[in-house]
Order: structure tokens, then C-alpha cells, then sequence
């Protein structure tokens, strides 16, 4: 990577979500973990750089549990971005989040295993724990909600996303475990990815397009659960306006 190689804000892509905008310059990032998913491509949006990455890789030929997380991060991290957006697929585990909503989330719950998951895989330059009480950054999540609301979603202010390993979808067991807990949404990559970002000193905030309801509707035999087909048909059909809100957001992101 070239020494000045640098962008204002990232962008990590996710299922459906493989380009953004006309690119001006494309990045190859090696990372002492290794490649990132893709090369990374830089978009010019409203006079600020973007870093875009698609966690997936070209074509979505990475499944959730082998997405190189750190690499992807680190990545990110040394274009020196100062604010990371992670926009991304997700069920609705709720009645009242239909399909179509907006969540700007504010928590997660890890149901996830054997990922590599942190920067600090020991401590030989000292101790490091993260705090990590509030993972996504409030300022972030502000311009989202105040944005997706004004392109005519509905989008809920706060919610928490259980990330589950994946690449199955949950059975209805699990589903109803989560809803009982009061978690919102699921999905299968916002873990680590939120996480080492906090390590990594990025604001991040994650902005789920619901597409499903998961394993459908408890009291409600009409909602079929969910499969990838109607995932995939889903995210296609709302993917500009998606990218609009990411358009218009991205040049009132505040910075570090």
C-alpha cells in the first residue's frame, strides 16, 4: 500500500452489498493478519474519501465464519479512516420490526465461535482490556437514524443484533431464545467486527436493513422462516435506497 493511501470514512459492505460508487483509486492493503476480503476501493463523496470494503469478497465467496475480521479491521485502520460504517443484512426477531426497517443498533450479543476475535493475542507489550459497555458510537448512529429517517424508512433508534456463527440460519428454538431475551435482530457478521474496531480506535456503527423475519412469527403460521433466496431477492430490491442514505449521511459524519 502506498504510504499516503489514506481515506475520511469507511464503508464495510455486506451480503447483496459488493460495490458503492464510481471508484477513484483502488487499494491493495496487506496487514500483519493477512489480506483484507477485496481490495479496497476509494470513493469520492461529497468531497470526502471512502474507503469501501465487501466483508464477503468479490461475489460473496467468503462465508460469515471465514471473513479474515481482523485483516478487514486493520485494513481500515491503517487507510486512517475516522469513522467506520458497517451497513448489513438482518432478521427481525420482533413483531413490530417488519421487514424493509431500518435499526441502527447499540448492542450486541455474541453467539459466535471460534472466530479470531481481538488484536492482542498476548500481552508481551503490556495489558490491554477494551471497555466495550456501549460498542457503537452515538454520534454515528445520530446522522443514521436522522438520515434513513428522512429518505422515508422506518428506522428504529437502538436495538441489539445477536450474531450467531452462521452460514446456517437459526432453528426455531434458537430464534425464540433470542426473542425471549429481548434481542431485536440477528445476524451473522457484526461479531468481531464491532469489537475490533473498538480495539482498534474507530468509531463504528452498524445499520441493519431488515429482510426477514428469521423463523417467522410466533402466533402467526402465514410468516414462512426465512431462506437465503428471499434474503438475497430482498436486500436487491432495497439496495439503492440504502446506498442513498449512505450517500447522504457519509458527508455529515463527524470525524476524530
Amino acid at each position: 500500500m502506498s504510504g499516503d493511501a489514506r481515506a475520511d470514512v469507511g464503508v464495510i459492505g455486506g451480503s447483496g452489498f459488493s460495490t458503492f460508487l464510481d471508484v477513484v483509486e483502488e487499494v491493495e492493503v496487506q496487514t500483519r493478519w493477512g489480506s483484507p476480503s477485496a481490495p479496497v476501493t476509494i470513493c469520492d463523496v461529497g468531497g470526502r474519501r471512502v474507503a469501501f470494503l465487501p466483508r464477503h469478497g468479490p461475489n460473496h465467496c467468503l462465508a460469515p465464519h471465514q471473513i479474515n475480521y481482523r485483516a478487514n479491521i486493520d485494513a481500515m485502520r491503517r487507510l486512517r479512516v475516522g469513522a467506520l460504517l458497517s451497513p448489513f443484512a438482518a432478521g427481525s426477531l420482533r413483531g413490530d420490526i417488519h421487514p424493509g426497517d431500518l435499526v441502527v443498533v447499540d448492542q450486541f450479543v455474541d453467539q459466535t465461535r471460534g472466530r479470531a476475535d481481538t488484536f492482542h493475542d498476548d500481552f508481551a507489550e503490556g495489558v490491554v482490556h477494551v471497555p466495550l459497555a456501549d460498542p457503537y458510537d452515538v454520534d454515528l448512529r445520530s446522522v443514521l437514524v436522522k438520515v434513513g429517517r428522512a429518505h422515508g424508512f422506518a428506522v428504529h433508534d437502538g436495538g441489539t443484533v445477536v450474531v450467531i456463527g452462521g452460514p446456517r440460519f437459526a432453528t426455531r428454538a434458537e430464534s425464540g431464545w433470542y426473542r425471549s431475551a429481548g434481542w431485536h435482530v440477528i445476524n451473522m457478521t457484526q461479531y468481531p467486527e464491532a469489537a475490533l474496531a473498538a480495539e482498534a480506535g474507530v468509531p463504528f456503527a452498524g445499520l441493519a436493513l431488515v429482510t426477514d423475519y428469521d423463523s417467522g412469527v410466533e402466533g402467526d403460521q402465514s410468516v414462512a422462516p426465512v431462506t437465503q433466496e428471499a434474503v438475497f431477492a430482498f436486500f436487491e430490491q432495497n439496495i439503492e435506497r440504502l446506498r442513498a442514505v449512505l450517500v447522504d449521511a457519509l458527508p455529515l459524519i463527524p470525524l476524530q
